[in-house]
Parts: C-alpha cells; structure tokens; sequence
C-alpha cells in the first residue's frame, strides 16, 4: 500500500507522546472508523517510516502496541492485517480531538454529568486556542438526568430509595461538569477563535444508565453505567449509596460506512434518533 496514506495524518511535534505511539494512534484510529477495514493490509513498515519519517524501529513499536491490543496481526512474509473482528473498548480522548479537525464540529452527549466529556474537550480546546486546531463552529449538545427529581439512581444503599441528600450530592456533580462545559466552549466563541461555539444543555427525568457520544452525526461512543456500591461523605458523614460508575466505563465504537446495511451506520442512524426523539420531547432547558 504505497498510494495515498494522507488519511493517516501528520506526527505533531509539540505532542510529549513518543513517536510510536502517535504511529499507533493514527493506524488505530483508522482501524475504529473503517478507513482501514477489517482484512484489510496495513502499510509496509518502510512505507510508515517514510511517511512519519522515522526509523523502522519506530514503526515496529508502534505495530506492536496495536498487535497487542488484538487490532491487528503479522503474517509472515505478508505484513500486518486489520482483524477480522475489532469491535472493542475504545478510548473518547484521541477520538475527540480528530473530531476537532473538522470545520464544522458536532457533539451530541447523554448519561450522567458529562464529566468525561468535559475533560476530554478540554485537551482540544486547548489545542483550539493556541491554534493548533481550527475548527469554524463548534455545537454542543448534553442531555443529562434532572437530578433534583427523584430517580431510582443514585440511590441510599440502606434504603434502596431514593434520598435527597444523595441526589443533592448528584446535581453538584452534574452542575459542574456541565457548567464547565458551557464556560469551555463559550470561551472560545468569547476570545473570537471561532466564528460560533455554542453549548445547549436539556435535562430529563429518567435514571442514566448508559452514556453516549456522537460526533460529528458519523460516530457513536456507548457504555453503560454499572451500578455498585459505595460510601461517599455526605455532609460530613460516610453514608453507602447505590452509584453510578461512568469513570473509565468501557466505551464501544460504531462509525458510518458507505454501506447503509452495516452495523455500524444503522447503530449511528438509531443512537441519532433516540437522541433528538428525547430532546424534542420529555427534556427541558437546564438554567445553570
């Protein structure tokens, strides 16, 4: 595969990341949004090396990395191949920020708080602000759970009903990250370094149980939230509450393709309408 390997992108000098494992980064985040389909032939080693200018060792390490993440494998004397099977866990972070490369960027979010949102934007609006990225527009989308309503989640464990000083605890979680959310993004459009940089907030009154992202209407991010417990401080106190775990919750990864019939473009097309049938019905404006 010597043609055209622009989809594979540059090596930012600026990132501290090792040079092999921006290599991985790039090869994996073709892999997850079909660029590279599964059987596909990966580029030689000499062919990356060039590409990325770099030694072969470079590349090996990167091929490596990916190797042991099951997303590829080695045929002797053939190179190295797209598994046949990659529907995995996936990390939001890199996927965020090749998002941001876009013109016109789109962010749809449902679950909990938002906090790994929030904290996922923020590396690429940094990277927006000191111009590295440059995007035109950004719209943000969050549509997360009412919880000054009672819900069955999060819970007091002792009960196993609903307490409003737990839910309490809940909405300042919730508040804040999508309080930090909107400062982010409105900082942007406020500094002028892009033409439009709006966040819209709606709530709801159903307990969150899973979380998801969809960018730029092509990629969906899904995960749910497993319920556990734990003992929190709450007003000054250690009380056991039935929580929400969205912290590093395994997110799956589906991606639209040319082909209207795949998983991945109908799980797209569902995740979109599940999102704007809630938005336009039983949501309703956050006032932050």
């Amino acid at each position: 595969m010597s043609e055209n390997l622009d989809f594979l992108g540059e090596l930012d000098p600026d990132d501290p990341k090792q040079a092999s494992q921006q290599i991985a980064n790039k090869l994996r985040a073709a892999i997850l949004t079909r660029r590279l389909a599964p059987g596909d032939k990966l580029p030689s080693q000499p062919d990356l090396a060039a590409r990325y200018g770099v030694a072969r060792e470079t590349v090996k390490r990167a091929l490596e990395l990916l190797r042991a993440e099951r997303l590829i494998i080695s045929r002797q004397g053939s190179g190295a191949f797209v598994r046949a099977q990659t529907q995995r866990a996936v990390e939001l972070r890199p996927h965020i920020e090749a998002a941001f490369e876009r013109p016109h960027v789109t962010i749809d979010f449902a679950g909990f708080s938002g906090e790994t949102l929030r904290d996922a934007l923020a590396e690429a609006l940094d990277k927006v602000r000191v111009g590295r990225l440059a995007p035109e527009t950004i719209a943000v989308r969050v549509l997360i759970s009412d919880m000054a309503a009672p819900m069955a989640l999060p819970a007091r464990a002792e009960t196993q009903a609903d307490d409003p000083a737990v839910r309490e605890r809940a909405e300042r979680i919730t508040r804040r990250a999508a309080d930090g959310i909107i400062d982010q993004v409105a900082e942007l459009g406020d500094l002028g370094l892009v033409r439009s940089a709006t966040v819209e907030v709606r709530m709801h009154r159903a307990s969150p149980l899973f979380k998801l992202y969809m960018l730029n209407g092509e990629e969906v991010f899904f995960g749910f939230y497993p319920a556990v417990e734990r003992t929190v401080t709450i007003k000054g106190e250690p009380m056991a509450i039935y929580d929400l775990m969205g912290k590093d919750v395994p997110l799956f990864h589906y991606a639209v393709t040319d082909d209207d019939t795949s998983d991945g473009t109908q799980f797209v097309e569902a995740s979109r309408q599940w999102f704007d049938s809630v938005w336009s019905t039983i949501a309703y404006r956050y006032d932050g």
